[in-house]
């Protein structure tokens, strides 16, 4: 075998070594690290437009969040975005089996506690990842155990993971008071960050001029 194949040979076995082990250490599996860093390069929202991450996204520039889609609802009667708003929205796709959604639940129920009376509201949207995290009656069971009590609803056919082109567990994305998607961070940390969008959307006029388009309605996502 000549050189220059051993040595492909070679960086190809360490390339897929590294995905392994970065797929089992964040909990997105060697699959999920392959779709989620191709989605990174080619990561485009329905509008046509990149999806920033990481990023407080301005009120002009955002685009309005998708609506839930038909679950059942843990801790609350079901919700839509038309009855939060003038409420700032969290939504967090998680499921039960997930280490890494688990690691993120001290912070955000904190959020919860310490926000909700000033205007915040989280929603956990649970899309599972095996059979079991599909049983309503187990993720009721987890829910009350893991002590969430803001609300949770059930997504087993992923049709609000994939409306808000969710790509790993867990995902959070931040609505502001107009319904429209502001900030999004995949994975767990940045949780000082995370913290500081809520606070600086609780303080935005929910009126603010500039924020619509010339119709006087919210930019809407485009199906």
């Amino acid at each position: 075998m000549h050189r220059q194949n051993v040595l492909v040979l070679v960086l190809v076995v360490l390339l897929a070594g590294a995905v392994v082990t970065v797929g089992y250490t964040t909990g997105r599996g060697p699959l999920g690290v392959l779709s989620a860093g191709v989605a990174r390069l080619t990561r485009i929202s329905r509008s046509g437009q990149p999806v920033s991450v990481n990023a407080l996204v301005t009120g002009s520039d955002s685009l309005a969040a998708p609506e839930f889609a038909t679950g059942d609802w843990i801790n609350s009667e079901p919700l839509t975005l038309g009855s939060l708003r003038g409420r700032v929205v969290l939504v967090e796709f998680w499921t039960f089996g997930c280490y890494n959604c688990r690691n993120t639940l001290p912070s955000v129920k904190d959020w919860d506690t310490r926000y909700r009376d000033q205007g915040l509201t989280i929603v956990g949207v649970h899309s599972p990842e095996f059979d079991d995290e599909k049983k309503l009656e187990n993720v009721r069971r987890e829910v009350s155990s893991l002590g969430i009590h803001y609300p949770v609803v059930t997504d087993n056919d992923y049709a609000t993971w994939k409306a808000y082109n969710v790509e790993a567990w867990p995902t959070i994305v931040v609505l502001d008071k107009l319904g429209r998607v502001r900030w999004r961070h995949i994975g767990e940390g940045a949780y000082d960050e995370t913290e500081g969008v809520i606070q600086k959307l609780l303080a935005e006029d929910n009126k603010q001029v500039g924020d619509k388009t010339e119709s006087g309605q919210v930019k809407r996502v485009k199906g």
